[in-house]
């Protein structure tokens, strides 16, 4: 079993770029992940921008504290709206899902869709104002 965080995963093979068809299947994944989110959910996304990327970037990298061996599947950048004056926050919140490590390590159309789901809740969780810790007590790390 792989070495894993909640949005990491241990990397031992490099990573190689998928053709762009692939790009769109994972869009399409999003799409529906978004579209499937349970009702409760929903007013989140009013406050939050969704952004696929590649890859994490250095800076990412670093404020996730990853090891060499690991990389993001999703990332919150933001302050929650549980905070105090977060709508004085200068910088819109930010969800990114990162493609290469999701298409890499669930190459099944039908495992990559559900980890982007996955993700995608997990990253809500904690624009809402969740922790790891939190995440993990309910079971959506």
């Amino acid at each position: 079993m792989p070495i894993r965080r909640r949005g990491s995963q241990a990397r031992r093979r490099p990573r190689r770029p998928r053709a762009s068809f692939e790009q769109s299947f994972f869009e399409r994944a999003l799409e529906r992940a978004i579209d499937g989110l349970p009702p409760q959910l929903r007013p989140l996304l009013d406050e939050v921008a969704i952004v696929v990327d590649d890859l994490p970037s250095p800076e990412q990298r670093r404020s996730a504290a990853l090891r060499a061996d690991e990389t993001l599947y999703g990332l919150y950048e933001g302050v929650p709206p549980t905070e105090y004056a977060a709508d004085w926050v200068p910088f819109p919140n930010k969800i990114t899902l990162f493609r290469l490590p999701l298409e890499e390590d669930f190459p099944d159309p039908l495992d990559l869709a559900e980890e982007v789901r996955r993700t995608l809740v997990h990253e809500l969780a904690h624009h809402a104002g969740f922790d790891e810790d939190r995440l993990a007590e309910l079971g959506v790390d």
